[in-house]
Order: C-alpha cells, then structure tokens, then sequence
C-alpha cells in the first residue's frame, strides 16, 4: 500500500522504492475501514520519505512508514572538463540518467537550457549541471547594429538601429534608432535582433 502511494509521484521519472519494515513486535488491530495514506515529509515523494498510514475505524491507530524514493531522470552533465566562462556547445554536455532527489542545488533536463549558455563556474567530468552554473550569453553587445521589428497584425516594420547596452535574449535594452534618432526600449528577440510594440 505504502510503495502503490509512493509511486503516485507527478515527476515524470523511473522510480526505485525501498520501504523500511516495520518493528515486528508492532501489534496494530484489524482495521475495519479502509486504510488512508498521506505523506508526512517531504513535500515530494523523493529521497528519505515518510509516509502516515491511519486507521479511522472502531479501533484507529497510525504508524509512520519511512522509505527511500529515488528518481531517475536525464539530466544534463558535462562530458569533459570546462572553465569558468566557456559557452557551452554539443561536444561539452550529454544527457545521462541520475537520481535527482540527491541533486539540491536543481537541474537541467533539455539539452537547449544548456547550450549556448556561459558557464559561471569551472565544472568536471560528468558533473551535473545546475541552473545556478549556467548563465544565458548576451546576444547583443553595446555599440552593435540592430534590427528593430514592430509588428502588430500583418504588418511588419523594420528599420536600422544601435544597442546603447548589452542584453541577453528576452531582456529589454536601450536602443537608438538610426533613423530618427530616437532612444527607444526594446526586447532582446535573438543576435543582432529587437523588438518594440507598435
């Protein structure tokens, strides 16, 4: 009953389940009523768990059942070592099965949250790589020429432009555009590309 429970899990993972038996010298009454589960701690069924099983019949009592969850999945881990500061390409990563409750500082799970990205640490061999180790690489420098779209409906303008920061995708910077001169704010869209409301 503990181990059906346990593998209720919402994480998509291959699990492995060990329940630690119970102190033989237990003696718990025929419960009449059908017996309800609920996990003590964590707030996820992964690593060291503890699971409450209740009898709410003519004679309740509970036990606390511990177990140990483990959860497979593909993480992203470096496949030779890498310096602080390299971006990061096909031939560094790979994705590899390990247990993710024993990884506290997170993961990543898509070859495309990795690569491109600059590491912010040196990492080894087989090292899994966290989000924390990783940083998105500016797709614009300062100073560099721009596109810049305005898009609404069908309509699509572009006209020329100049960073006035550097700026990662996604994020919005300063740009001027060079044909009117004006200094406008607009969204990172991809290298040498931005993008402004119309």
């Amino acid at each position: 009953m503990v181990q059906d429970y346990l593998e209720r899990s919402e994480i998509e993972a291959r699990q492995e389940i060990q329940i630690k038996p119970l102190d033989p010298r237990l003696q718990l009454a025929f419960c009449d009523q059908d017996l309800t589960t609920a996990l003590e701690s964590p707030a996820q069924p992964v690593g060291r768990v503890t699971v409450r099983v209740s009898c709410e019949g003519s004679t309740p009592w509970t036990v606390f059942v511990p177990a140990q969850v483990k959860l497979f999945r593909k993480v992203v881990v470096a496949i030779r070592p890498l310096k602080r500061t390299d971006v990061l390409s096909e031939d560094d990563v790979a994705l590899v099965e390990r247990d993710v409750g024993l990884l506290t500082q997170g993961y990543l799970t898509d070859m495309n949250q990795a690569l491109g990205t600059r590491l912010t640490r040196s990492v080894m061999p087989d090292q899994v790589l966290a989000p924390v180790l990783v940083e998105m690489t500016e797709a614009i420098r300062k100073s560099d020429q721009v596109v810049i779209s305005a898009k609404k409906g069908g309509i699509n303008v572009r006209m020329p432009g100049e960073a006035l920061s550097k700026g990662v995708i996604g994020e919005q910077i300063r740009v001027r555009n060079l044909s009117s001169n004006r200094v406008i704010r607009a969204r990172v869209v991809g290298p040498g590309q931005v993008e402004v409301p119309m």
